[in-house]
C-alpha cells in the first residue's frame, strides 16, 4: 500500500512538474513576444517624439538652440583652417583608429551592436539593458533618418571635393555634396551618449565618450566633413537621445506598474486527490 501511494505521489509530482514546465515555457515565450512588441512601439514612439519635441520647447531649450546657432556661426569662420589642420594629422594617425572610426560609425555595424545590446536584455530578462537597447535603437533611427534627409536638402560640398565651405548644391546624388550632417558622427555620438547615461562612474562615462569621439575625428582627418558638420551632428545626436530618454521614462515606468499589478494574483495553488494519492498543482 505504501509503495502504491509513493508511486502515485511521484506520478502526480512528475505530472505537476511537466505542466509547470510547459506553462513556464509558454509564459516565457509570450512574455518575450509581448515585451518585443511593446519595445517596437516604444522605438517608433520615441522617433516620433524626437521629431515633434521642438514644438513644445521651453525658454531654456529655445535659448540652447539659439546658442547652438551662434556657436556654429563662430566655428564656420574657422572651417577652412580646421580642415587643413585635421587633414595634416591624418598621416600620423594609426590605421587601427581610422579603421575603428569607419566601421563603428557604419550604419550596419552600428545597428548590429544596438541589436546585440537589446537582445541581451530581452532574453536575459534584464530590463535595464533591454531599455538601453531600445534607447540606442530609437536614437540611432531618429538621428539617422534625419541626417539622411538633411544631406540631400542641404547639399554641402565635402572638403575633399576640392570645393569651398560655401558651396551648396541641394538634391545631388553625388556623395561629394552630402557633407552636412555627418552620419558617422550622428550614430557614434547617439550610441555613446545613450550608453554613457546608464553609468555613474565618471571613468566609465569618459571611456565611452572617448570611443564615441573617434568616428567624428576620422571624418575630419580624411576630409569627409567640415568642423561645423561635426559640431552640429553632435548637438543633434545629444538632443535626440535626451528627448527619447524622457519619453521612454514614462513608457517603462507605466509598464512596471502594470506588471506589478498583474503579478499580485498570478500564481494559484490547488490540491489534487486521485485514487489513494495526494498531489498539488500550481496554475498561473
Amino acid at each position: 500500500m505504501k509503495n502504491n501511494q509513493l508511486i502515485t505521489a511521484l506520478l502526480l509530482l512528475m505530472q505537476t512538474s511537466a505542466v509547470f514546465t510547459q506553462q513556464l515555457n509558454k509564459t516565457t515565450s509570450q512574455s518575450n513576444w509581448q515585451k518585443f512588441t511593446y519595445d517596437l512601439n516604444s522605438i517608433l514612439g520615441g522617433v516620433g517624439h524626437a521629431y515633434t519635441r521642438p514644438l513644445s520647447w521651453e525658454n531654456n531649450q529655445v535659448g540652447f538652440f539659439a546658442g547652438t546657432i551662434l556657436g556654429t556661426m563662430g566655428l564656420y569662420t574657422i572651417d577652412d583652417e580646421a580642415d587643413r589642420w585635421f587633414r595634416n594629422q591624418e598621416p600620423h594617425i594609426p590605421e587601427l583608429l581610422k579603421d575603428y572610426g569607419w566601421y563603428y560609425g557604419n550604419p550596419q555595424n552600428n545597428y548590429a551592436f544596438n541589436g546585440i545590446v537589446y537582445l541581451t536584455g530581452l532574453f536575459s530578462k534584464n530590463d535595464k539593458i533591454r531599455r538601453t537597447g531600445v534607447l540606442m535603437i530609437s536614437s540611432a533611427t531618429a538621428t539617422g533618418v534625419l541626417q539622411q534627409i538633411s544631406k540631400s536638402l542641404v547639399g554641402r560640398a565635402r572638403p575633399r571635393s576640392g570645393l569651398n565651405k560655401n558651396d551648396f548644391r541641394p538634391f545631388q546624388r553625388d556623395s561629394d555634396f552630402h557633407s552636412f550632417p555627418s552620419g558617422h558622427t550622428a550614430l557614434a555620438i547617439s550610441n555613446a551618449h545613450a550608453l554613457a547615461k546608464q553609468f555613474k562612474n565618471p571613468w566609465i562615462k569618459g571611456g565611452i565618450y572617448l570611443l564615441g569621439s573617434i568616428p567624428p575625428l576620422t571624418r575630419l582627418w580624411n576630409g569627409a566633413h567640415w568642423l561645423t558638420d561635426i559640431a552640429l551632428s553632435v548637438v543633434l545626436s545629444v538632443a535626440n537621445v535626451e528627448a527619447i530618454d524622457k519619453y521612454l521614462d514614462g513608457r517603462y515606468q507605466n509598464q512596471s506598474k502594470e506588471n506589478a499589478h498583474k503579478n499580485k494574483k498570478r500564481v494559484a495553488w490547488r490540491m489534487i486527490i486521485k485514487g489513494n494519492g495526494l498531489g498539488v498543482a500550481m496554475n498561473f
